[in-house]
């Protein structure tokens, strides 16, 4: 059971309510923000408080908020009320340094850009410029400015309308933004950043558009399980409904083909297969083997459900509905 914590903002400082909220929510991702002084002098400033909020027509915000520890306006803020304008730019791990440096609060007659070494590049419908470094960016108008207090820290939210995008074509695959490719970084709490590639990114199938058979129409047995997670419970869930015996014939078969010689199939086997999530030794293991048959049956249920979470992992929804289904045949 999850021990919580209780904070009341009111009774908090405005730095330990900003570290709540930062280490809280995230990771958020940074718009790298371009716009111009009247006199047309150029500033770069990332913010981390930004998101998407529609896409008809395209509209994003962030917030320029004050600064803490005066409740003064950021040149961001003054310079997007003046002129109406900005491009944000998207910010890849590649130049992430580059882009802290930019965040530093530099005089507001320095340019940013020659300060951080990030490369103008000019714009076609808005004067401010892009960032040339990023494979992403945006051109956008300001909608409205919406101010919530004077105080130090106090939020702006600065809502535009994109009116142009310019997307690298090397990090498209099938015309979509690849997240491999992109690379993109996002804020953490503290000097925290998270890099969106690699392992930190999977997929989750969406279940719009089917009907769903729902975390309330599992079996009992699932339900009451200690071995699955949340995640493997809602997986589940996410089918259109509980597969028959004949959907789901030679599903389990097919792995029990070329199994090793029966003394192998110990219990220590299985669990060396867990460890190299070798899903077909694992089921091998389970159904063939004499040792595993002795174990008392709630072991057996056990291991019958760690196997289907493994599976899940794996995503093989077949098997692991196989596997999990067997629980309430033992």
């Amino acid at each position: 059971m999850i021990k919580l914590k209780i904070y009341d903002p009111k009774t908090m400082s405005i730095p330990e309510v900003q570290r709540l909220l930062q280490g809280g929510i995230g990771p958020r991702p940074i718009a790298l923000v371009s716009t111009l002084a009247a006199d047309g002098t150029p500033n770069l400033s990332p913010f981390s408080f930004y998101n998407v909020f529609g896409a008809n027509p395209p509209v994003v915000a962030f917030s320029p908020s004050r600064r803490g520890k005066d409740g003064t306006l950021k040149d961001t803020y003054n310079n997007l009320v003046e002129t109406g304008e900005c491009v944000i730019s998207a910010v890849t791990y590649d130049m992430v340094e580059q882009v802290s440096l930019a965040s530093v609060e530099f005089s507001p007659e320095e340019d940013e850009f020659i300060r951080s070494g990030l490369t103008k590049v000019e714009s076609d419908l808005v004067r401010p410029y892009g960032v040339k470094e990023s494979p992403y960016r945006m051109e956008c108008k300001l909608l409205k400015m919406e101010s919530f207090g004077e105080g130090g820290a106090s939020a702006n939210i600065a809502i535009c309308e994109v009116v142009r995008f310019h997307v690298a074509e090397d990090i498209l695959t099938n015309s979509l933004i690849d997240p491999h490719k992109i690379d993109l970084v996002a804020r953490m709490g503290g000097d925290f950043y998270c890099r969106a590639s690699g392992d930190a990114v999977f997929e989750v199938a969406k279940p719009v558009g089917k009907n769903c058979l729902g975390y309330d129409n599992l079996p009992a047995f699932m339900l009451s399980s200690t071995v699955y997670t949340g995640n493997d419970l809602g997986a589940f869930a996410n089918s259109e409904s509980i597969p028959s015996d004949g959907e789901l014939t030679g599903v389990i078969e097919e792995l029990l083909t070329g199994h090793p010689e029966e003394s192998v199939l110990t219990v220590g086997f299985l669990q060396r297969a867990f460890r190299r999530n070798s899903l077909a030794d694992v089921v091998q293991a389970l159904y063939l083997s004499d040792e595993f048959n002795k174990l008392t049956t709630a072991k057996r249920k056990s291991f019958f459900e760690k196997a289907a979470s493994l599976a899940l992992k794996l995503k093989n929804l077949k098997v692991a509905w196989a596997l999990a289904l067997k629980v309430g045949k033992i």
